[in-house]
């Protein structure tokens, strides 16, 4: 774990995924991203509600969307896909770690972002990879 006087932030911390997992399960490094098609080097995850249903919506998969209670086994940093380059600061509270999480726990229920919400978020990034613009900092 981060040292005390250097956390980022204490969570909880989700990860939104289209992956069955259990209890005591570990997400790692090393396995193909949810959003483009190569294995990544990171495992990423959020503190914000929010953010995690984006995860569990966009990724790429037609199974069953699922937000996980993560705990960080290691150190982590902030994404750097989204702080600075996006958003100033770290306001959606993303991280990335190559250390393992360990699922705590799975959200029951929760409220997936609107049909239309989702959409455009699509039609963004699809304009974006066909700008090449859609980037990756892994």
């Amino acid at each position: 774990m981060n040292d005390k006087k250097d956390v980022l932030d204490n969570g909880p911390f989700f990860h939104g995924t289209k992956a069955e997992l259990k209890i005591g399960d570990l997400l790692e490094p090393q396995y193909i991203s949810n959003y483009q098609d190569k294995k990544s080097n990171y495992i990423y995850f959020t503190a914000t509600l929010d953010a995690a249903k984006w995860g569990a919506e966009l990724a790429a998969s037609k199974s069953k969307e699922r937000i996980y209670i993560v705990e960080p086994s290691g150190e982590f940093e902030n994404d750097p896909n989204v702080t600075d380059k996006k958003f100033p600061g770290n306001p959606t509270r993303s991280y990335r770690s190559k250390s393992a999480l360990k699922i705590i726990a799975e959200l029951a229920s929760w409220e997936r972002h609107s049909d239309e919400q989702i959409n455009h978020m699509i039609a963004s990034i699809n304009k974006l990879r066909e700008e090449g613009k859609f980037v990756i900092y892994d």
